[in-house]
């Protein structure tokens, strides 16, 4: 298979030293618009023991950036391969190399699943059982122990010189971050008692602070967003206390969480910034049924509402 995948015109290797485990890669495009054809076309090569006529395909429809399907034989999806077709000029934003990096990173730790393959415009990967949380799931304490015009140019660019200035300053330590907390990139497995991520286009080194203000942002939701689900501070101050017990693998001062709280609360500035960007880009070129524009409108208008209250938060003595 893998003198075949080789072959597969299209397909680059990523740079950089030689990974543990090859995957293949194949020369197949698949179309967006007509997935199953070029699915199957990846099955056939992955799980040549399945019988065609036996295949089951299942539609994933959460996510805003790429396309999902899930194929597999058995009622129970014991052995489910997933193809996920990267959205229309996604390369744009996302360093598709990279995340391919990152995915066999993770895997090499134990923390996210098989990577079976890639193709041209995608890639194929282990299902992971559990359930895709929603908001209405990502307050709860057991999982975490584990419209306005958009603003013009000028004041985008007043505000990003703000974000560098002042963002720094914090000295919020730079981290290997998922980036992209949503409730649906976070499965819970309730027979193990297990909280795992999966998708990691976006993870990469960033601050700290930055991924987990994302993961608060996100309680919000995507396609409804209600930002009155932010958690409040008590919420937040829990959380994480949990979060820095489990870092430092011991109790941790009134003082160290505050500290956190406020280097948090402050990049969730920058969460809302960028993906208000992304948004606006996406706009341009996704052919993803969602309403990317309004989603862009949505969250400047939280950036710049929040900023005030933000900004006078203090760092403790």
């Amino acid at each position: 298979m893998e003198e075949k995948a080789a072959a597969g015109a299209g397909c680059r290797e990523p740079p950089g030293p030689p990974r543990a485990a090859a995957v293949p890669c194949f020369g197949i495009s698949v179309d967006q618009d007509d997935i199953l054809p070029g699915a199957l076309r990846l099955i056939r090569e992955l799980r040549p023991h399945w019988k065609p006529q036996q295949v089951r395909t299942k539609r994933f429809t959460d996510g805003i950036t790429n396309k999902l399907v899930a194929c597999y034989v058995e009622e129970d999806m014991r052995d489910c391969v997933l193809v996920r077709v990267y959205g229309e000029r996604t390369e744009l934003l996302v360093d598709r190399e990279n995340e391919v990096r990152n995915f066999q990173l993770l895997r090499a730790h134990g923390c996210a699943p098989k990577l079976y393959c890639t193709f041209q415009n995608g890639l194929c990967y282990e299902y992971m059982r559990g359930m895709a949380l929603g908001p209405e799931h990502i307050r709860e304490p057991r999982l975490f122990s584990l419209s306005a015009d958009v603003p013009k140019v000028e004041v985008l660019e007043r505000e990003l010189a703000w974000l560098k200035e002042h963002l720094p300053q914090l000295d919020s330590p730079v981290v290997f971050c998922h980036n992209d907390l949503l409730c649906k990139n976070i499965i819970y497995d309730s027979t193990k008692g297990h909280v795992r991520f999966i998708d990691y286009e976006y993870a990469g080194y960033n601050y700290q602070a930055f991924d987990i203000g994302n993961h608060f942002n996100e309680f919000a939701g995507v396609n409804e967003v209600d930002y009155c689900r932010y958690p409040a501070r008590e919420t937040q101050l829990q959380w994480l206390r949990y979060y820095l017990q489990a870092q430092k693998g011991m109790a941790v001062t009134p003082r160290e969480v505050e500290r956190l709280y406020v280097q948090v609360n402050k990049f969730a500035l920058a969460s809302h910034f960028f993906w208000a960007l992304w948004a606006l880009i996406q706009s341009q070129f996704s052919t993803i049924d969602f309403n990317f524009l309004r989603y862009a409108v949505i969250r400047f208008n939280q950036y710049f509402k929040v900023k005030p209250q933000v900004s006078a938060l203090e760092m403790p003595k």
